[in-house]
C-alpha cells in the first residue's frame, strides 16, 4: 500500500465517543459485538474501562487492538484476564496473545467487519499474506479463554 496509517490519537471527539459508548455498553444498547472491557492497571490496580470489539468464530471469541499497543493492552498483558461486560452479563476470562502467523486470520476478519479503524492499518482486504503478516504485530490479538481451560493449562504444564 501506498499509504501511511493513520496514528492513534487521543482526541476530544474520541474521549467524547467513548465517554458515550461505554455506559451505551454497560447497559447492553451497543451492537453485539460492542463489549465494556475492565482492566486492572498496571501500576495502580486501578480498574480502567474501554469499550472494545470482539471477534467470534463459533465459541472462539478474540480481542483485537486495532490502535496498537494502548494501555488497556499492556493492563491486560500484566494482569492475564480481563473482565468483559455487556448489559448484566459480565465474565472475567482469561487472556492467551496470539503470535502474529495465528492472529492473521483473525485480523483479516476484524479489518472486514469494522470499518471505523480501518485508517489504523497499512493493508486492505486484497493485500497479501505476508502485507498481512508484516502489520499483525502492530495490532495485538489476543484469544479470551474460560478461566478454567487456562487453569487446566497450566496444571498439565
Amino acid at each position: 500500500m501506498d499509504r501511511t496509517p493513520k496514528p492513534y490519537r487521543r482526541s476530544w471527539w474520541r474521549r467524547a465517543l467513548n465517554a458515550l459508548v461505554r455506559p451505551l455498553a454497560r447497559l447492553g444498547l451497543t451492537g453485539p459485538r460492542t463489549h465494556l472491557l475492565t482492566v486492572p492497571g498496571r501500576k495502580t490496580g486501578k480498574p480502567w474501562s474501554t469499550p472494545v470489539t470482539i471477534v467470534r468464530d463459533g465459541e472462539e471469541r478474540w480481542l483485537i487492538a486495532p490502535y496498537g499497543n494502548r494501555n488497556w493492552v499492556k493492563n491486560a498483558r500484566a494482569a492475564g484476564s480481563v473482565e468483559l461486560r455487556r448489559g448484566r452479563r459480565s465474565e472475567r476470562l482469561g487472556i492467551e496473545e496470539l503470535p502474529p502467523a495465528r492472529a492473521v486470520p483473525v485480523l483479516r476478519r476484524y479489518y472486514e467487519r469494522s470499518r471505523v479503524t480501518r485508517p489504523f492499518f497499512d493493508v486492505d482486504l486484497a493485500s497479501s499474506d505476508a502485507a498481512w503478516l508484516a502489520e499483525a504485530p502492530r495490532h495485538p490479538v489476543f484469544r479470551l479463554v474460560p478461566p478454567y481451560d487456562r487453569w487446566m493449562r497450566e496444571r498439565r504444564s
